[in-house]
């Protein structure tokens, strides 16, 4: 199979978009469909995981996928980079940084160190060597397993917080109230502007297991800022603010494999592939923003069991 067609790019087009932000891998699904599918379509993961994948149809299509999903990201979080982007260049004029905005500014440039060097180094390497339908479902088990343990030591860090929280000597007497306030506090999680360089760093080295497919980058950047006491909804954004970035660069970098013979006759497909991921991906994100408000990632964390397990069965 020379080309990719029409279906087969809105397919994974859509695909791309939301499990790009979803805890579930973009690259597992992108190995594990066209691979349960079969056919035509399990050409596609056999041509990208090959030693000479760089000229490959299907990896140009990616390369474009992962420019729509962080343009998506750019579009929803715009007023933040707006913002950020403001406040580090003038950090780099003051050299000082003096507000929550600069510091948010320089946290995502230290977390994103790790991933980007390691990606440059070893993304093809880990590419050719893991992007392999039982790789991907083993790989995909344990992100579930991953998430299940960050939620679990979350929930265990909540619970000792409380515990060491005061307790009110009497029921209903003065201090009550000031007691009920203290122990709510103390089961209040941390604020994203109070996050370390050297923690941002941490989350950042999470992020580089998201080279392995089946390995989700927002789920495994999530369970780093739920480990170092971010709330849901402040992992997620953090999450997906670092995400843009490193996603952004890794499209832009491949870019002229698009202009290249590998992608002479896919650019009618790779347009509309495009067109669906960038709309799925800013769903996915309006979704999940709202949804880490009040929810975990539990239900993520099961999915990837499931289909992992399932995965690990057919292609074993």
């Amino acid at each position: 199979m020379s080309d990719l067609s029409y279906l087969q790019a809105v397919t994974i087009g859509a695909l791309q978009g939301v499990t790009e932000l979803f805890p579930v891998s973009s690259l597992g699904h992108s190995v594990l469909v066209p691979a349960f599918i079969g056919g035509s379509w399990q050409h596609l993961v056999t041509e990208n995981a090959t030693s000479n994948s760089e000229g490959s149809p299907y990896l140009a299509f990616i390369v474009a996928l992962h420019v729509a999903t962080a343009g998506a990201l750019l579009v929803f979080y715009r007023k933040d980079w707006a913002r950020i982007i403001g406040a580090f260049l003038t950090t780099l004029r003051t050299r000082a940084i003096t507000n929550s905005s600069e510091r948010l500014a320089w946290l995502i440039v230290v977390a994103t160190i790790p991933v980007g060097i390691t990606g440059l180094v070893l993304e093809h390497t880990f590419r050719t060597l893991f992007a392999k339908p039982l790789a991907a479902a083993i790989f995909l088990a344990i992100n579930g397993l991953i998430l299940l343990l960050g939620e679990r030591l979350r929930r265990n860090s909540e619970a000792r917080r409380t515990a060491d929280a005061p307790v009110p000597a009497t029921v209903g007497g003065p201090g009550a109230a000031l007691a009920s306030d203290i122990q709510d506090g103390s089961r209040t999680e941390r604020n994203l502007a109070t996050l370390s360089f050297r923690e941002a760093g941490v989350i950042g080295l999470f992020q580089t297991l998201a080279l392995l497919a089946g390995i989700s980058r927002s789920g495994i950047t999530m369970v780093g800022g739920l480990l170092r006491g971010l709330d849901h909804e402040d992992a997620a954004k953090f999450s997906f603010l670092l995400a843009t970035p490193v996603i952004l660069a890794a499209g832009v970098l491949k870019l002229p494999t698009l202009a290249g013979s590998s992608a002479s006759g896919i650019h009618g497909q790779v347009i509309a592939g495009f067109i669906v991921a960038a709309i799925a991906a800013y769903i996915a994100v309006r979704f999940l923003s709202r949804y880490f408000t009040t929810r975990t990632l539990t239900p993520f964390a099961i999915y990837c069991l499931v289909v992992g397990a399932a995965g690990i069965v057919n292609f074993a």
